[in-house]
């Protein structure tokens, strides 16, 4: 049977045969490789992480790039956890948290993701996602505060479709590296980060420099610090509480345990004997009726006089007859 490539049904059932091969082999590609990029996704969101606090610098000079950064994620990322707008843990999975999702929501209902990154001296970090919207698309990053929960000691940000040379700029170190060292607190007062048109007051600790010709991807920018951070209020007021504990637990000094006395010698005493020369004392009896006085005084008797011998023989002297 032969068709005629010239007429209209040809042309028709040629167009649908290959649209059905082509949707069928891009459905196929899309099954089999959704794995991989679900994972690439995750590593780049690992690596994103590890950036906001100085670490995994150089994943290109690694041999596998995606392994290297999983290690080093997995030695410093020590803790992952869930609160809530009140500051209370939630159960569930940080990493697996949309972000985008979350601040679709009213605050009160929000699942915030905290990443503590543990460093090599012991000192403890916490990385808090942020996510706003810029000129022409969203906005995101993470912003890595030390344990006084003030000090901002790295940011990584990025976008969608910004434009480049301008509102793109946010996602190159030089202007991220001036968050450094910044203050989202003023006393106990929250500030978050005013990103100022025109450059920021030298000095100032809660301002950064605007990009020039990105007015609305700056003001976009301060806008997501502002309204994420301030999500995390009451958690970093009971997380200040708890590291100021535990530091002034671990400033109290301890006690230093005496050093165990050697085996002590005994010595016998030995009572040498008293001679009874002292003369004996008769000590008085309490009437039968009447209590005894405890530790009662001896009563030394005196000696016996026989008065009526002496009287009588005074009387037959005297009435003798002569």
């Amino acid at each position: 049977m032969t068709f005629n490539k010239e007429s209209n049904k040809y042309i028709f059932l040629y167009s649908i045969a290959l649209v059905v091969v082509v949707a069928a082999v891009l459905a196929v590609a899309s099954i089999v490789l959704k794995p991989a990029q679900q994972k690439n996704v995750e590593v780049e969101k690992m690596q994103s992480i590890l950036r906001s606090v100085q670490k995994a610098a150089a994943p290109e000079s690694a041999k596998n790039k995606k392994r290297y950064i999983e290690d080093e994620y997995a030695k410093y990322i020590t803790e992952a956890f869930i609160v809530n707008s009140i500051g209370e843990k939630l159960g569930g999975d940080a990493f697996a948290v949309s972000l985008e999702e979350e601040m679709a929501k009213p605050v009160a209902e929000r699942k915030l993701p905290v990443f503590v990154c543990t460093d090599d001296d012991g000192l403890k970090k916490y990385i808090i996602p942020v996510r706003g919207v810029g000129l022409w698309g969203p906005l995101w990053g993470y912003v890595a505060l030390e344990n006084d929960f003030s000090t901002v000691c790295g940011v990584v940000f990025d976008h969608k479709g910004e434009t480049p040379g301008l509102g793109a700029e946010i996602s190159t170190p030089q202007y991220q590296a001036q968050f450094v060292g910044k203050q989202i607190f003023d006393g106990a007062t929250f500030t978050s980060i005013q990103v100022v048109k025109g450059g920021a007051t030298q000095g100032k600790l809660h301002e950064v420099d605007a990009i020039s010709g990105g007015t609305i991807t700056s003001k976009g920018l301060e806008a997501m610090l502002s309204a994420t951070l301030s999500s995390y209020l009451n958690f970093f007021k009971e997380a200040k509480q708890g590291v100021g504990g535990e530091q002034k637990q671990k400033e109290r000094p301890v006690p230093e345990e005496p050093e165990p006395d050697p085996m002590p010698v005994v010595r016998k005493v030995i009572p040498l004997p008293v001679a009874d020369t002292a003369p004996r004392i008769q000590e008085a009896k309490p009437d039968s009726g009447a209590l005894a006085k405890p530790h009662a005084a001896p009563v030394v008797q005196p000696a016996r006089v026989d008065t009526q011998r002496h009287v009588a023989k005074d009387s037959s002297t005297t009435n003798s007859p002569l």
